[in-house]
């Protein structure tokens, strides 16, 4: 089995991209659909990741932050979290600083920022969706890959 890699931000690290922040305060739905159609490979597109997630935050009350409703069903912290498996387990990430859904509960904007950064630090332009970051991988713009034995300074 291999080393666990780390994550290239923390997940209080929010300032760091102040773009990718105020998207997430903003529109959360659009950064969180953005952040599902990499990890998914583009299997399922932005658009639509951020349509279900918008409706069970409608659905569920959660359109409201902190709202009773919203905090007996978070509905949108499970499908959210799954993906922050997802994005774990391809790259190997701890799951830090307590398990997936507990982050997703507690902390979503954090937990969305850090995943958006962690994409970008994998090279990824998030914002490109899965088909332009293949092409802008074809085109030969593409980051080195990082993995779980990089070099260190």
């Amino acid at each position: 089995m291999t080393t666990p890699s780390h994550w290239s931000t923390g997940l209080c690290d929010c300032g760091t991209d102040c773009s990718s922040c105020c998207l997430t305060c903003w529109c959360p739905c659009i950064t969180f659909g953005r952040i599902a159609e990499i990890v998914d490979k583009g299997t399922t597109s932005c658009g639509v990741h951020a349509t279900l997630y918008s409706l069970l935050c409608l659905l569920t009350g959660c359109a409201t932050p902190y709202s009773l409703l919203c905090l007996l069903t978070g509905c949108e912290c499970i499908y959210s979290c799954m993906f922050r498996s997802k994005l774990r387990q391809q790259y190997n990430l701890p799951e830090e600083p307590c398990n997936d859904l507990c982050v997703h509960w507690c902390c979503k904007p954090c937990a969305h920022c850090q995943e958006y950064r962690e994409l970008k630090h994998r090279g990824f332009e998030p914002s490109l969706g899965w088909e332009g970051n293949l092409a802008r991988q074809s085109q030969g713009v593409v980051m080195p890959p990082v993995g779980p034995n990089e070099m260190k300074r």
